[in-house]
């Protein structure tokens, strides 16, 4: 090269243009990698955001409650007897005392300061016997020494005294301030109870053993609007010996004469005149003794104080044969050696409980969850909790009312009311329950995680075994066997696929394939026998052609003959499915299914799940899994067949291990989208939180949860927070998989790396 050529080459890239150029790119080039950095910061920052949103919401659910002490004061109107009842306003700013003295005491729950001052009408009566009659109507009974029973509800009114609102407590007899005239000997023990239509009461009488049953009829009249009782059915049960508790139940029918003892007669009075005794059991250990009984909200589960410092939960509970016994069910433990008092809560399964150590203890039945515990320094005799649950009065022995305030939101959700099974009232046995509402007002919520969890595992399942061998195989065959020019036309024409929208899936596949599989239930399980079957004779009598003939259609596009093949494969066995029922199943398979078989049959199902779900994951595997076998490196190939191994012996021994890395990721990002999909489970599965991984029964996957009742659900409420712990889970179970699915990948691509 002559010096001039060399010079014109310097000034080419040594020249301040060329500089220019070098820095112009290098700023490109910067821009570009700090745009790409900070995009994936971005996007782990979008991620770790969302992750610690979800654990925001979550995060109370498992948070204990709170108690503190606002105020105490004198008991209002100390001077007046025993206190029977209290009861508070939902706003906790009014609340009245009712003693055994017959008196009504109105008090400002801030301070105690009385608002006003009634009297029951008892005639020169004294009370000889107190029950709560229904909580939701607010009724209390109490038993005349005169042998009347009293029927009061209470309420509150809202008053303007100098243009300030004040609420009055206040009692109203919806049966007439006369009282039923039971008896003419005092009632020393009640029970009743009170329904839209019907009266029943169950009493004891002083100097008598057993007690009596009465039930009425409630008649309203159509002129003045008045309820009156119409007697329609009477009993008497024989009872010997002390009786210190009658408790009935809220539906009327079960009785419990119940002695401190423990000695527990169990009763259907269904039938007043022919009372059933079901069980007699002892509801303590031998040498034991009830202080405390109580039902819970519901008036279903009896909650039994001992003086061994325990409460037990029990509840009937029907066996197999549709019968009814009282069973234990769970234990609490106090601090102290005696229960003195149990409480309940109005509006949820929580109950408080008083003990010899001066201790208010605040329960959760079902979540079995000791949520907080207040000491006080004098003996404690009575605790009304608020309405809401956000607070309570505690009277003590000497005297005083202590204001509290209660934070506690969430007291039913506990990890083991959530992955555990649990015993619910009206269930035979603990099991895995998701049932977040109801119409009944002492309903209680079930959100157990377990049934939505399995689902979800379940339809991902079904679906995989569909789409798995389908997606793969195809993806072998057209990476590997087929020509460039059909691989160019039915790749596209695959994954064009995953455009269509799964509603649209969801809806094709809850109106029209649910019920044509259900018709055609026989023909769809002779598809798995026809098509393998049809497919290799058909191959076999392919290789049976004259050469010629099959040299009409290239090596790579052999596999297109397989369609009409297919397709009138698939035709014949859905054709044949009414002669495959009539002669082996009588006729009708889902009715042979269910009566001969013993085996459910939802019509949407986890087969309509696999089906469909499975042809919208088809597509993501396959286009992963043969990127994956048509980019392993050529010269593998032909080494492999230079060798003299077979196509069959290459594609197995070579070509799969090197592509195994990406094959498992297409799989494990099918199962990913498995897990998270919403709209063909939400159509297609029907929604049943079942735990039965039977193919002829549907699910509720998480997803489908949330779809279903987020809309629904109130803000804030335990069951908002329970479906954001369903996405949290979902959250973590993906980046779970995804982790895992990444370190397997790395190894096999370490150990089939070096091929």
């Amino acid at each position: 090269m002559d010096q001039q050529t060399q010079k014109a080459l310097d000034q080419a890239f040594k020249g301040p243009r060329f500089e220019r150029r070098i820095k112009r790119r290098n700023l490109v080039d910067k821009s570009w990698a700090s745009s790409i950095s900070i995009g994936g910061v971005g996007v782990i920052f979008s991620v770790l955001l969302i992750m610690f949103f979800l654990v925001y919401v979550v995060a109370p659910l498992f948070a204990s409650a709170k108690v503190e002490v606002r105020g105490d004061y004198a008991l209002p109107g100390a001077s007046q007897g025993q206190t029977l009842f209290y009861g508070m306003d939902e706003y906790k700013e009014t609340a009245m005392r009712i003693t055994d003295q017959g008196d009504l005491i109105g008090f400002e729950v801030k301070d105690g300061s009385l608002l006003n001052q009634n009297q029951l009408p008892l005639n020169g009566a004294t009370i000889t016997s107190f029950a709560k009659v229904n909580e939701k109507e607010k009724i209390l009974a109490f038993g005349l020494s005169d042998g009347r029973l009293l029927l009061a509800k209470y309420g509150y009114e809202v008053g303007y005294p100098n243009n300030v609102r004040t609420i009055y407590p206040e009692l109203s007899y919806p049966f007439g301030e006369d009282g039923l005239e039971l008896a003419d000997q005092p009632i020393t023990q009640v029970a009743a109870r009170v329904n839209d239509s019907q009266l029943v009461l169950v009493y004891q009488l002083a100097g008598q053993d057993g007690v009596e049953i009465r039930q009425y009829d409630k008649v309203e009249s159509m002129l003045s609007e008045e309820v009156a009782l119409e007697e329609y059915d009477r009993g008497q049960i024989a009872y010997s010996g002390a009786l210190d508790w009658v408790k009935l139940g809220g539906y009327m029918r079960n009785l419990y004469l119940v002695s401190k003892s423990g000695l527990a007669q169990y009763y259907d009075i269904s039938k007043a005149g022919l009372p059933e005794l079901l069980q007699t059991v002892h509801l303590v250990p031998e040498g034991k003794e009830i202080t405390s009984l109580n039902f819970l909200l519901g008036e279903y589960s009896l909650m039994v104080g001992t003086d061994d410092g325990r409460i037990l939960q029990w509840f009937p509970v029907r066996d197999q044969q549709n019968e009814f016994s009282l069973q234990p069910i769970r234990s609490f433990d106090v601090k102290g050696d005696v229960v003195n008092f149990v409480g309940i809560e109005h509006g949820r399964k929580g109950f408080v409980t008083l003990d010899d150590a001066n201790q208010l203890n605040l329960f959760h039945s079902t979540a079995e969850r000791n949520l907080a515990s207040v000491q006080f320094s004098s003996p404690l005799r009575y605790a009304e909790v608020a309405s809401r649950g956000n607070g309570a009065l505690v009277e003590t022995a000497a005297g005083q009312i202590y204001v509290l305030d209660i934070d506690n939101e969430h007291p039913d959700v506990s990890f083991s009311s959530l992955w555990g099974k649990v015993w619910y009232e009206g269930y035979g046995s603990p099991e895995y329950i998701w049932q977040s509402s109801s119409a009944s007002t002492d309903f209680e919520p079930k959100f157990s995680m377990v049934p939505l969890t399995f689902g979800t595992i379940k339809a991902a399942f079904y679906a995989m075994l569909f789409a798995v061998p389908i997606a793969v195989m195809a993806a072998i065959y057209t990476a590997f066997f087929m020509e460039g020019k059909a691989r160019q036309s039915v790749k596209p024409a695959i994954e064009l696929i995953e455009a269509l929208p799964t509603v649209i899936l969801g809806f094709l596949a809850g109106l029209w394939l649910a019920p044509y599989m259900e018709t055609h239930l026989a023909g769809f399980f002779a598809i798995l026998l026809v098509l393998p079957i049809g497919i290799l004779l058909f191959g076999f009598s392919w290789s049976k052609l004259p050469e010629p003939i099959r040299l009409l259609v290239p090596t790579g596009q052999r596999a297109l003959l397989m369609l009409p093949v297919v397709i009138l494969l698939g035709w014949f066995a859905l054709s044949m499915s009414g002669p495959i029922e009539h002669a082996f199943f009588n006729g009708d398979m889902r009715h042979w299914l269910t009566f001969n078989a013993g085996i459910d049959f939802d019509q949407r199902n986890a087969l309509v799940i696999g089906f469909a779900m499975g042809f919208a994951l088809i597509p993501t595997i396959f286009s992963v899994s043969e990127d994956a076998i048509y980019n392993v490196p050529s010269y593998l190939v032909n080494g492999s067949l230079a060798l003299g191994a077979s196509g069959w012996q290459t594609l197995v021994g070579v070509v799969l291990p090197t592509a195994s890395p990406g094959i498992f990721s297409a799989i494990m990002l099918g199962f990913g989208r498995g897990i998270g999909e919403t709209m063909i489970v939400l159509m297609a599965s029907g929604n049943t939180p079942l735990m039965d991984a039977s193919l002829f029964q549907g699910m509720r996957t998480l997803s489908a949860n949330l779809a279903v009742e987020m809309p629904e659900a109130e803000v804030y409420s335990s069951h908002y927070r329970v479906l954001f712990l369903s996405g949290l889970i979902l959250f973590i179970f993906t980046f779970v998989l995804n982790t895992l699915a990444e370190v397997v990948r790395e190894r096999m691509r370490r150990k089939y790396g070096s091929l």
